[in-house]
């Protein structure tokens, strides 16, 4: 029981082809394309209205270089948002459970940020390795420490959004094995456990969108550190 507890996170496969690019490739077929008339409809509006206030918002501390990388952004936002989402659906697959699907976008933004730094602003970049008024004998050490530091950033990005994302789902399948455990013995315990589910779902709705957010704005402090 507890090793099955841990097979929602193994990649789906049909007729040993895996099915993580069809999960990867769904997202943006369910989004609506932008329509060529004056006037759209409710959903395009909406979907419209709300890239319009996320960009603006993460744009908002950004020079005027930065905001070559808000189509970038945005697209990354809603991409990790719906994934996110179509996740918390029974018999769904959640490719940003898998370390490696967030790694594998953490570490190339990450480092195009960096290099960006590096190539505009040479100084300015390598001077946050050292903090300023730092004493002389604990230079070396600040220097180490502040480069790892660097290097972990995107270590960090890609552990973080996956943790929150398979802590809620083994949270949930846990709650709901023990709804439908409690439920023949006792059913007035199982039912405050399934209104508990239900608000842990309700959580989880959320923590997958503010997770997302997450993600591309501490990619966006990056970039401000750099352009």
């Amino acid at each position: 029981m507890a090793m099955s507890f841990f097979d929602q996170f193994a990649t789906p496969s049909y007729l040993g082809i895996p099915l993580i690019a069809i999960a990867i490739a769904l997202p943006w077929v369910l989004l609506p394309s932008p329509s060529s008339r004056w006037i759209s409809n409710r959903l395009i509006t909406l979907q419209g209205w709300f890239i319009n206030r996320f960009t603006n918002q993460l744009m908002l501390p950004l020079n005027i270089g930065g905001h070559k990388w808000a189509l970038l952004f945005a697209s990354l936002m809603l991409f990790l948002i719906t994934i996110n989402m179509l996740g918390l659906l029974p018999y769904t697959f959640t490719p940003t459970t898998q370390l490696s699907l967030n790694m594998g976008f953490a570490v190339p933004l990450w480092l195009a940020t960096v290099l960006i730094g590096m190539r505009n602003q040479p100084t300015v970049a390598l001077g946050h390795l050292l903090p300023e008024g730092t004493p002389i004998p604990l230079i070396p050490v600040l220097i180490i420490i502040e480069t790892i530091s660097l290097f972990i950033r995107p270590l960090a990005l890609g552990v973080r959004l996956t943790a929150n994302l398979t802590a809620g789902h083994l949270l949930i399948q846990l709650i709901a094995t023990a709804v439908f455990v409690l439920l023949p013995m006792m059913p007035t315990v199982a039912i405050l456990t399934a209104t508990v589910l239900f608000l842990l779902t309700l959580l989880e709705v959320a923590v997958a969108m503010i997770q997302a957010y997450v993600f591309v704005l501490l990619l966006s402090l990056y970039l401000q550190e750099n352009v």
